[in-house]
């Protein structure tokens, strides 16, 4: 049977990922190991040095029973030269006994399935697969043994579902999530595998008529099945994780003396005002705030920009940044918008941009009004400098370890503001993912809604995804019959 009608999507997509490190946090039962015993076989099976040894480290012996068991049927299965599951008994570097299983290929590579501790990792070399990994007895300590093993171009795979919001397997992810470890990261929850065909080819194996009912109830009884651990062990949220995300000392600790400015409407019918008056108002405004600002930014260095979008509830925020030599993000000033109309946003906005030296990209709030403000300065400045961002449950998953990263390692300068303060500190960890609150907070100005927080995560959000790009390069869509050179 080809690889292609045997796997999942989301197996395909796992097997396919060949960095030196990966990290993945799933369901279980979705039938990752399985796959993974594959691909183990298939390079355990492979002669010279496109193959190498398999290290199977798993918390018990039943689990470790079961991977070198699906290995030996992978290996009858591709019919690769292979002998039978034996069981060793071996010394460690401690002296003591230690039961393996071993399956011996004719490729002179060997997969060897142990127990989790540490030292059984001395002196071998090739692939580590740790499976269940929030659940062995020393994670840190295993991964600094594994790691070892990439020096001669080995490889590590980790594997488990979550086992606590404190265990070091979700250090380990979030420190991923953050950028602080170059790792490939993955997540397969139960619906990811749902989505993917995972109960259409439980019923295929069963021979069962799959219908959508059928699948939903499935669904529902599983969940019903672990109770009050469903969220954790079939969809990647690690229990006890509410509170706050950020602790005051950690946001004071990055604070600096970066100036918040406020705009508030000279007058309550500011918005009746005719146009080119509020225009030719809001330029001297901006002449007077920001412009010296903007000007005494350093030439050489990428600036970004991040937008979080309010009109008369929350705050519009936006957060221009530096990105020193050292890395740090160092904001000129940041801007708090109080009940400011749209075009009058729009004119704040792009004279920001437009002044901010070696401009790299702007990520924008796009949900609801914030769509319009988000659009002009897409059509503006183009989609390689410009992000329109629905922000969503993906997203603050993805993008607020990021920000506790910087915050941890002080790369991340703010301004020491009261505002600014509330807001970090309203960040809440629910279900597992670090995002704003729905209460609101009051201050001298108004209401706050974790506005200065999300404006900043937008600006980390265009450093990511359009740091790439400089700013003298097109990346844009080819108009037939349309010179832009000749323009």
């Amino acid at each position: 049977m080809a690889r292609n009608d045997v796997f999942l999507p989301y197996q395909k997509a796992w097997l396919a990922d060949k960095a030196p490190v990966k990290v993945v946090e799933k369901s279980r039962r979705v039938g990752l190991t399985w796959a993974q015993a594959h691909d183990d076989t298939l390079l355990a099976a492979t002669s010279g040095r496109y193959g190498m040894d398999i290290l199977y480290i798993s918390f018990n012996q039943d689990m470790t029973r079961e991977y070198i068991e699906a290995c030996a049927e992978w290996a009858k299965r591709l019919q690769v030269v292979a002998g039978k599951v034996n069981e060793d008994v071996f010394r460690d570097g401690d002296e003591r006994e230690i039961k393996a299983f071993r399956i011996d290929f004719a490729s002179g590579h060997k997969i060897l399935a142990l127990s989790n501790r540490p030292s059984n990792l001395r002196g071998k070399q090739g692939r580590v697969v740790i499976d269940e990994a929030a659940f062995v007895e020393d994670l840190p300590e295993l991964l600094k043994a594994a790691l070892a093993l990439l020096m001669w171009g080995g490889q590590v795979i980790i594997i488990s579902t979550h086992n606590g919001v404190d265990n070091a397997f979700n250090q380990l992810v979030q420190d991923v999530r953050g950028g602080n470890l170059p790792y490939s990261l993955h997540r397969i929850t139960l619906d990811d595998a749902l989505k993917d065909g995972l109960y259409r080819r439980i019923c295929q194996v069963t021979e069962k008529p799959w219908t959508p009912e059928a699948e939903e109830a499935w669904r529902a009884e599983l969940i019903k099945t672990y109770g009050d651990g469903a969220d954790e062990e079939l969809f990647c949220i690690p229990r006890q994780s509410s509170g706050a995300y950020l602790t005051t000392a950690m946001i004071e600790a990055c604070m600096e003396g970066v100036p918040v400015i406020t705009w508030i409407p000279p007058a309550e019918n500011f918005v009746d005002w005719p146009l080119p008056v509020a225009e030719t108002y809001t330029k001297g405004w901006i002449e007077e705030n920001l412009a010296f600002r903007l000007e005494e930014l350093p030439e050489d260095r990428a600036h970004f920009c991040g937008v979080d979008f309010g009109r008369s509830g929350d705050l519009s925020v936006f957060w221009p940044a530096t990105e020193e030599r050292d890395l740090r993000l160092v904001p000129p000033f940041v801007l708090e918008l109080r009940n400011c109309p749209h075009r009058t946003q729009q004119q704040i906005l792009f004279a920001i941009l437009d002044r901010l030296p070696r401009f790299s990209g702007v990520s924008l709030d796009a949900r609801g009004n914030g769509s319009a403000l988000a659009e002009a300065a897409r059509q503006e400045y183009g989609p390689a400098q410009v992000r329109e961002v629905m922000i969503s449950e993906a997203w603050y998953r993805e993008t607020m370890p990021i920000l506790k990263a910087g915050i941890e390692d002080k790369t991340l300068i703010l301004p020491k503001d009261a505002g600014i303060l509330s807001d970090f500190r309203s960040l809440r960890v629910v279900k597992g993912v670090a995002r704003v609150p729905e209460q609101r907070t009051k201050d001298k100005t108004g209401g706050r809604h974790g506005d200065s927080a999300v404006a900043c995560a937008m600006m980390l959000d265009a450093r990511k995804e359009l740091g790439s790009s400089e700013p003298w390069e097109y990346v844009g869509i080819e108009l037939p019959g349309f010179d832009l050179n000749g323009w």
